[in-house]
């Protein structure tokens, strides 16, 4: 059914019926790849525009300088991995950061170098942060703000704790980055001082990084996606060139060597995509949603919230794009609060702490295994640091649940 509210097409809680098997079939299984990769080209070209201006960036040596000149001011590391933690928290919970982060892994694992930190350090500052930010943010427009919408309740709905939430959340992941990231000697970085990072080299930062300003306003007042900030990423890229004194066909050579490096991680998003893809094409999707949602129908207050959490990251799971998984488990969690006498807002919370934080430990998520690529992390080393601390901050979203019910 299609909900006015949304526009999109949602589940009517209570029509479930069971339907003829549907199996893929082996040609299926491999067309699901193809077919996945041109499901997810949105953020496939999204994550070459972005690799490939960075990389422009890069060929530039405006990078080395820059983050050698702030390695060489840092008096106290640990501030600017804190300083890092809040932007990428805050850019998760404005616009549900994460695909945009692929490109600046490199930068930031030599960043974190600098400091005296790893790479799994550079990642848990980054997507770690991000995936914190998104699954708390109380205006994020792909989490929050449409299962809201979906439950029938106002976009600010309990809008002060929301926001001690997601203050909380990001603390608990800052001290838990600090506590359990990976520690190194500090890289030795290039002979660049730190004063000879000159003003072109911010500009030439600035000219890559702007096209986020814009996308961000457009996110929230006429919602733009990722096909908007590749158009701007596009134009940043070829500006970087330009300015740093090149041709235009100079300029838009080095876009392409950039683009070349992250076709890697594209493919990765591709093959994850097509999990759902073959999910999908079998129509075993609302059967799974279906066998764990009603049990819950039998379960008094509180404890079916609490217990709408594990279900929503097993969900997710199988259930990629976390604003796709609101309008298929939202018509049904929402009326099941209502029947077990507890809030919406509560159901909310609980797909916002299931799924949200999810997406930071699912393999079937093409953009983390790309970072993990990136920074050449192995997903299990990845699992090993990032589960324990989702699990710390996911009781800030049980403390919500409680408060709400």
């Amino acid at each position: 059914m299609n909900d006015p509210a949304t526009g999109r097409d949602v589940v009517v809680a209570g029509t479930y019926a069971t339907a003829a098997s549907h199996p893929v079939g082996v040609m299926g299984m491999l067309m699901s790849v193809p077919r996945g990769l041109v499901a997810g080209a949105d953020i496939i070209v999204l994550v070459l525009m972005v690799g490939g201006a960075f990389a422009a960036l890069e060929q530039t040596g405006a990078l080395a300088r820059l983050v050698a000149s702030l390695v060489g001011r840092a008096r106290n590391p640990r501030v600017i991995v804190i300083g890092l933690c809040l932007l990428f928290g805050g850019l998760g919970a404005v616009e549900n950061m994460q695909e945009e982060i692929i490109a600046l892994v490199p930068v930031l694992v030599v960043l974190s170098q600098g400091l005296g930190f790893g790479p799994l350090t550079a990642l848990g500052m980054s997507v770690g942060a991000a995936v914190v930010g998104s699954a708390f943010g109380p205006t994020n427009p792909f989490q929050s703000a449409i299962a809201l919408k979906i439950a029938g309740l106002p976009s600010m709905s309990a809008g002060v704790l929301r926001f001690a939430m997601l203050g909380a959340a990001l603390a608990l992941w800052t001290g838990w980055t600090l506590l359990r990231g990976d520690r190194a000697a500090p890289a030795s970085q290039p002979d660049v001082h730190p004063e000879s990072a000159r003003l072109r080299d911010l500009l030439l930062l600035a000219i890559v990084l702007i096209p986020f300003v814009p996308y961000v306003v457009g996110a929230l007042r006429w919602d733009w996606g990722f096909n908007e900030l590749s158009a701007l990423f596009l134009v940043g890229g070829l500006l970087v060139g330009v300015v740093a004194g090149q041709t235009l066909n100079q300029s838009a050579a080095g876009l392409l060597r950039g683009m070349e490096s992250m076709l890697q991680a594209s493919l990765f998003i591709g093959v994850a995509r097509a999990i759902s893809v073959v999910l999908t094409d079998g129509q075993v999707l609302d059967t799974i949603i279906h066998g764990l949602a009603t049990p819950l129908n039998g379960v008094p207050g509180t404890p079916a919230a609490l217990l709408m959490i594990p279900i929503q990251a097993t969900i997710h799971i199988a259930v990629v794009s976390v604003s796709g998984q609101a309008v298929l488990t939202m018509p049904i969690m929402a009326p099941v609060a209502d029947l077990v006498h507890v809030s919406r807002d509560a159901a909310v919370m609980a797909y916002q702490t299931g799924a949200g934080l999810m997406d930071g430990l699912t393999p079937t998520n093409g953009a983390l295994l790309a970072m993990l690529l990136a920074a050449r992390v192995d997903y299990g080393r990845w699992i090993r640091f990032a589960l324990p601390g989702f699990v710390l901050v996911a009781l800030v979203g049980i403390a919500g649940i409680v408060l709400t019910s």
